[in-house]
């Protein structure tokens, strides 16, 4: 039987509420998407550096 922390409590995940469940899914769902979010951050910030890294390059040869 799986079990979720909250707050340092343990709960069995089987027997939470429906409501409770669907409170779950929607924090696991969240958590995904920030997860996603935070990694395209990551590589927009390595585009980012490259493009700097790039227009510095050009800037210095003139």
């Amino acid at each position: 039987m799986p079990t979720i922390t909250i707050d340092g409590k343990e709960y069995d995940s089987e027997t939470i509420s429906d409501e409770a469940k669907a409170q779950l899914a929607s924090i696991q769902f969240v958590d995904r998407k920030i997860a996603e979010l935070k990694a395209e951050v990551a590589a927009m910030q390595t585009a980012r550096n490259g493009y700097a890294r790039a227009l510095s390059e050009m800037l210095n040869k003139e």
